[in-house]
C-alpha cells in the first residue's frame, strides 16, 4: 500500500476537521469523523458538510470502504450513519465504546432503554489490530484520556489523532468528561503517538485557531514532540496532569454536548420518531447545580457561581 492521499474538510461552527483518506492506486477510501450540521436555535440538522465530502468522493470515483470514528464526539453530531447509507459502507469505532455507552446511559436516564454492548455500530475496532479496508490498511491505536474509548488511526505515514493531540500551538484534548483521565492521555501521547516515526504526518480532529491564525490541521510527530505547548516529549506526567487539570477547570462544557453525545454514543442514529412524528433530544437540566422544582438552588450560591462562569 502506498502512503495515503488525505483530503481535509473543516467545519467552522464546531472547528471540526474531517478526512477522506484514499489509497492512490486502488482509490479505496475511508472517511474519518464526518459532521452532521446542527443549528441549536432551530434544533434542525442538515447534511451540508457531509454532502461536501460525498461530492468530493463521487467526483473522483473513490470507493468508500468504511466510516471511522476516533471517538464518540461531544461537540458535533456525527454524519457517519448518513454517509454509511449513501455509500453502503460500515461504521466503525473503538470496541471500548461500550464503556462510554454505559456511562452516558446512566447520565441520560436511558439505562435499560438502549443497548450498551456496542451493537449499534457495524465494526468494533480492537486496539492494536490492523484492518484492511480494500487495499487500505488501518491500524487502530488505543489513545484514551479524552474519553476511555478514543482511538487514533494509523494509515501508512499518517496518524489521525481525533481529540488526543491537536496542533502543537494548541496542545491536547480536554480530559474532564466522564471517565476521562489526564494520566491516560499522557500515556497515550507520550508512550504511543510519540513512539511513531518522527516524519509521521499528524492529522488533528479540531483546530481552534489560537491567536487568530489561519486554520491548520497537519503537523508531524517531530513537530509535536518538540513544540507542543502542553505535552512535549520532555514533559513529565506530573507536569502534564497539573497543567491539563488546571486548564480543564476553566473550560465550559461543549455547546452541543448532550445533543451530540446521545446520538454519537449510540451509533449515530437520531432518536426514534414519537407518535406525533417528531424526534426529541433529551437534555439534562441543572445537572451541575441541582435545583428544586421552582429553580431554586439546593446548594446556596451554586446558581450564582454557575451563572458567572
Amino acid at each position: 500500500m502506498q502512503n495515503p492521499i488525505v483530503q481535509a474538510f473543516f467545519e467552522p461552527e464546531t472547528s471540526t476537521v474531517s478526512y477522506v483518506v484514499t489509497e492512490p492506486d486502488s482509490l479505496d477510501t475511508v472517511i474519518i469523523d464526518p459532521v452532521l450540521n446542527y443549528d441549536v436555535l432551530s434544533s434542525q440538522t442538515s447534511t451540508r458538510s457531509a454532502d461536501e465530502l460525498a461530492d468530493y468522493v463521487t467526483a473522483r470515483g473513490l470507493t468508500v470502504r468504511a466510516l471511522l470514528e476516533t471517538h464518540a464526539h461531544a461537540d458535533h453530531i456525527s454524519a457517519a450513519r448518513y454517509l454509511s447509507r449513501t455509500f453502503r459502507a460500515p461504521v466503525g469505532i473503538g470496541a471500548d465504546i461500550k464503556k462510554v455507552q454505559e456511562t452516558f446511559a446512566k447520565i441520560l436516564g436511558m439505562e435499560g432503554a438502549v443497548a450498551t454492548d456496542g451493537s449499534q455500530f457495524d465494526l468494533l475496532l480492537k486496539a492494536g489490530e490492523e484492518y484492511a479496508f480494500g487495499t487500505l490498511k488501518v491500524v487502530a491505536l488505543a489513545t484514551p484520556g479524552h474519553t476511555p474509548a478514543c482511538q487514533s488511526f494509523w494509515v501508512g505515514d499518517a496518524i489521525f489523532t481525533g481529540d488526543a493531540l491537536f496542533m502543537d500551538d494548541y496542545g491536547t484534548g480536554r480530559t474532564d468528561f466522564p471517565a476521562g483521565s489526564a494520566e491516560d492521555l499522557y500515556r497515550s501521547v507520550h508512550e504511543k503517538l510519540y513512539k511513531l516515526p518522527d516524519a509521521t504526518r499528524v492529522f488533528v480532529g479540531h483546530d481552534y485557531k489560537p491567536n487568530g491564525r489561519e486554520v491548520e490541521w497537519e503537523s508531524t510527530i517531530a513537530q509535536e514532540k518538540v513544540g507542543n505547548v502542553q505535552l512535549r516529549h520532555s514533559t513529565t506526567q506530573d507536569e502534564f496532569v497539573a497543567l491539563r487539570t488546571e486548564r480543564d477547570k476553566s473550560l465550559k462544557p461543549p455547546r452541543l454536548l448532550f445533543q451530540s453525545i446521545q446520538v454519537n454514543v449510540f451509533g449515530g442514529l437520531l432518536p426514534d420518531q414519537e407518535e406525533n412524528g417528531i424526534r426529541y433530544l433529551k437534555i439534562p437540566l441543572n445537572m451541575r447545580c441541582p435545583t428544586d422544582d421552582a429553580g431554586g438552588p439546593k446548594v446556596p450560591g451554586c446558581g450564582a457561581a454557575q451563572a458567572a462562569e
